[in-house]
This record gives structure tokens, sequence and C-alpha cells, in this order.
């Protein structure tokens, strides 16, 4: 599948620099048991079905390390996979694959578990409007594969940080004494007419929100009976040219729930476990024969 957000290379490049560097230190005393002219070749297999995802950070890990080793990946970036199938084949030096194979797998564990996260939740969705989105509940300094990783499962990007988009949440409005207030300020600050997303606790909350026209308004961990009639509340809205605002379902969303939350009409559904609760697939590295 094509996938339309892309990672620069130097943001690859410097994941794999700190990894790389917390994991050699000093240097791989395991090495030192391969003769250092010996070259081999490995291949990388699924033992899981998976979304994979994570190319570009297991050809940089091989590359920083020794630009002998040359990677030709078997399958497509996003694409999907079986169990036991080949995924790329890596020739170079073996002290140097060796040093690099746990880095390297990490990564791609990482990622193809979110991507492969991320397919399920949009599978399960699929005939409704609503969109799975990912959040800033990101691992450290990850942010950027990670909602690659998203994308690559299907998923749609939230805000990168905390420099695209506002977000009115709770202890904004609290500080501010209202929605109505926190959004007027918001757009008398706001020279780049960026996204202006409110969080509401509550259907008084959304009714005020709506009547500020916001951007996207969040209802956080609203039941499915209430988000049905917030749902009819932005259907008023839109109906009397009052704005356009997206509604957004945010909270306490699993595989379980999210179709029934989905067919209440929502636009969006964000989910933070994408990002924060991952589980890594199960890839191995072989030496081949």
């Amino acid at each position: 599948m094509s996938v339309k957000i892309k990672v620069p290379e130097k943001t690859v490049a410097l994941n794999v620099q700190l990894a790389l560097r917390e994991d050699l230190g000093p240097g791989d005393v395991s090495a030192r048991l391969m003769p250092a002219d010996k070259m081999i070749k490995a291949q990388l297999i699924s033992r899981e079905s998976a979304v994979l995802c994570g190319q570009a950070w297991l050809s940089e890990t091989f590359r920083q390390l020794d630009e002998r080793i040359t990677v030709n990946w078997l399958v497509e970036e996003a694409s999907y996979v079986a169990p036991n199938k080949p995924l790329c084949e890596i020739t170079g030096p073996a002290d140097k694959i060796l040093s690099g194979e746990r880095t390297a797998l990490n990564f791609v564990q990482l990622f193809s578990g979110v991507a492969t996260s991320t397919r399920r939740y949009v599978e399960r969705i699929k005939g409704t409007k609503a969109r799975i989105l990912d959040t800033r509940k990101t691992l450290p300094g990850l942010r950027a594969g990670q909602k690659y990783a998203v994308a690559c499962g299907g998923g749609q990007p939230h805000r990168m940080g905390l420099y695209d988009a506002f977000m009115i949440k709770e202890n904004h409005i609290a500080v501010a004494g209202s929605i109505s207030a926190a959004v007027d300020a918001a757009r008398q600050h706001n020279p780049d007419n960026l996204p202006i997303i409110v969080e509401a606790e509550n259907l008084q909350q959304t009714e005020e929100a709506l009547n500020k026209a916001v951007d996207v308004l969040l209802l956080d961990n609203f039941a499915t009976h209430l988000l049905a009639r917030a749902v009819n509340m932005g259907t008023t809205q839109k109906r009397y040219n009052r704005g356009n605002t997206l509604l957004e379902a945010s909270g306490g969303i699993s595989l379980e729930n999210v179709r029934e939350i989905a067919d209440t009409g929502v636009d969006r559904i964000s989910i933070g476990g994408l990002t924060k609760n991952v589980n890594a697939i199960d890839l191995s590295l072989r030496v081949m024969d």
C-alpha cells in the first residue's frame, strides 16, 4: 500500500545512531569470536502474521555499521506478511551483521507491531466514515517512526507535537475560565491559522464547543449513546451552516468496542494504545548455510 507519511532520512539516522550507541557501548565483545574477513548471508523471517514496517531503520542500522553490508528486501513496506515468510536477505561481514542484529530487529519488530495493530482497527471499522488516528502517546524519541507505522497500518496522523495545532484540554479550560474564552484566545494568537481542537467531557461542553465552530471536537470517554447524541448535535450545526466541526471519539477504545463507536457516526477515532501499548512482532534473523 502507498504510505503518504515520510520520515526524514536524518531522523532515521539519528534513531539508529542512538540505538547503536546504547547497545554497542565501547564495542561488541562477542564479535571478537568472528574471523574479521568472514562474509555471511542472513535472512530476516517473520514468525507470525504482520504488517511489515521499518525497512529504512533496518537498512540504516547495517549501513552505519559497515557500508559493505547489502540489504535486499523481498517484500514491500506496509504489506501483509504470513508466518515463516522471508522478508529480506542481508549480506556482509559476519561480525558487523551479528553486532547489528538486535538493534535492527528492535526497530522492525516495534514498528511492525504498531502497523499490525493499526490495521486490525482499520479493518474493524471498514464501511463506516470513521478514520483511525494516533495520538502523542508515543515512545520518547520515536514519535516520527511510530506515526509512520500507524500510516503503514492504514491509520491517519493526529498532530505531530505541540506546535502544529491548538489542543484545548481540561486544564487549559480551567485556566481560561471556559471553552469559549480559551477558543477566543487561540484565535487571537493564531497567525498561521492552525487547527483548533477542543476536548469535551460532557454534552454541555460539546454544545459550547460546537457553538464556537472549532475545527475538531474530541469527545473524551463518552459512552456510545452520548457519542450518538453529540453526533446529532454536530449534524444540527452543519444543517444551519454554523460550522463544520469534525467529531472525534477518544478514550477507552478497544478492538471489542471500536465498531460500535464508529457506528455512532463520529468522523475520527484516536487511540493512544496504538503507540504506547505495543506488541512487538516476532521476527528472527537466521544465517543461511
